[in-house]
């Protein structure tokens, strides 16, 4: 595990300060230097990110340790799933806030995690998800497929499971929507887009093979 160099804290609100003690970001992170850098700047509000690294061989690691509260934990890869929750592992705080290394908060975002965390009248749900905005090199296109995705919840309540090339979150409680965005902003280049779907297209076919032969099928209308 790493840590990075200690740095003076900026000083921060109250509201801040609540908001950073209940929240833990988990990042997954495998030769994302493109990526990693743009994605902590929006987290300064966090107390600890925790990172479960693939064992990066570019700049990733460097990036990661010159931020103060990021913690660094190396697994050899085998499944999402497995990568997820075996971060989760390393999380005290009540709440995750799980980000792929290219999910980049929004300003809009982050004021409106931290008005739910504040919020004493409004009864917190257990998982929000949260819509994104499809980016290249920073401009947001006019429309994405992308799905929303549950990417903050309690810890005590949720677990992931395969589904694929990735995986599902499970919530054992109520979830609702966050109504602000994360700009979904990768940067890589596009023969390692290219390599990575390849193997989500053999894992997705592998999935379909179960499926079959367990006799599931789709129902036409």
């Amino acid at each position: 595990m790493w840590r990075g160099f200690a740095a003076p804290q900026k000083l921060l609100n109250r509201s801040a300060l609540k908001m950073l003690e209940q929240i833990t970001p988990l990042i997954l992170t495998y030769n994302e230097s493109p990526n990693i850098g743009r994605t902590l700047e929006r987290l300064t509000w966090a107390k600890k990110i925790v990172v479960i690294d693939s064992f990066s061989d570019d700049e990733t690691l460097e990036i990661l340790t010159s931020h103060p509260q990021v913690e660094v934990w190396q697994r050899d890869f085998d499944t999402h799933t497995e990568q997820w929750n075996y971060g989760l592992k390393y999380i005290s705080s009540e709440w995750v806030l799980a980000l792929d290394a290219d999910y980049i908060l929004s300003e809009e975002l982050i004021k409106e995690i931290q008005s739910k965390m504040e919020d004493g009248k409004s009864e917190l749900l257990d998982g929000y998800f949260a819509r994104f905005r499809y980016c290249i090199f920073g401009k947001p296109l006019r429309a994405a497929l992308l799905p929303p995705r549950q990417v903050l919840f309690r810890k005590n309540k949720s677990i992931y499971i395969n589904d694929g090339h990735t995986q599902l979150l499970q919530v054992n409680g109520k979830s609702g929507n966050l109504q602000s965005y994360i700009n979904h902003d990768d940067r890589k280049s596009l023969s390692r887009w290219l390599w990575a779907q390849d193997r989500y297209l053999l894992i997705e076919a592998q999935k379909l093979v179960v499926l079959k032969r367990k006799g599931c099928r789709k129902i036409s209308r």
